[in-house]
């Protein structure tokens, strides 16, 4: 008898702190970094993980770089080899917090949030403050988020062969759908 209490009251702990974090294997990461008249420099990486702590606010997401996928294959390799350097800096992560976010405020109708926290990408971190539409969806929370980074703030050189046609100025776009 002793011991059906204490498994039960385990169980009810671990599901209350359980429903504290919601989480995304699959959310999408994608940045374009074009420059008009030239070929499109866009990527996709649709296996982002995003964890959301819905008691706190806080919010991290971690991106493998070899993840981006382009339609150019070629592109592709040269992101990864010449500028990313994705064996020597496999992932991109970042760790903020949602100001004023209370899950119990969200409804089918998105509204805005400031997020704050820290890029780290390329072996460099930037204070990053964006935007944040965030929804109650049918299948959990939706966050969309929109923002721009320099290539350069990241130590990510463009060489001067293409230097005209890829832009330093890199818009990054966010769908986390968190269960």
């Amino acid at each position: 008898m002793k011991n059906s209490i204490i498994i039960c009251l385990l169980l009810c702990f671990n599901a209350t702190f359980a429903q504290e974090k919601l989480i995304t294997k699959n959310g999408t990461t994608s940045f374009e970094g074009s420059v008009a008249s030239f070929e499109e420099v866009k990527a996709k990486n649709d296996n982002v993980t995003c964890i959301l702590n819905t008691q706190t606010g806080e919010i991290a997401s971690l991106a493998l770089i070899k993840g981006f996928k382009f339609k150019v294959a070629l592109m592709e390799e040269h992101f990864n080899e010449n500028y990313m350097e994705s064996t020597r800096y496999p992932k991109s992560t970042f760790r903020g917090v949602i100001k004023n976010f209370n899950v119990k405020d969200l409804t089918s109708v998105a509204q805005e949030y400031t997020i704050s926290g820290k890029l780290e990408m390329h072996g460099k971190s930037k204070d990053i403050t964006t935007v944040a539409k965030i929804k109650k969806a049918d299948n959990g929370v939706e966050i969309v988020t929109n923002f721009s980074v320099n290539a350069s703030d990241f130590a990510i050189e463009i060489p001067s062969v293409v230097k005209n046609k890829v832009s330093n100025k890199i818009n990054i776009s966010n769908v986390f759908v968190l269960k």
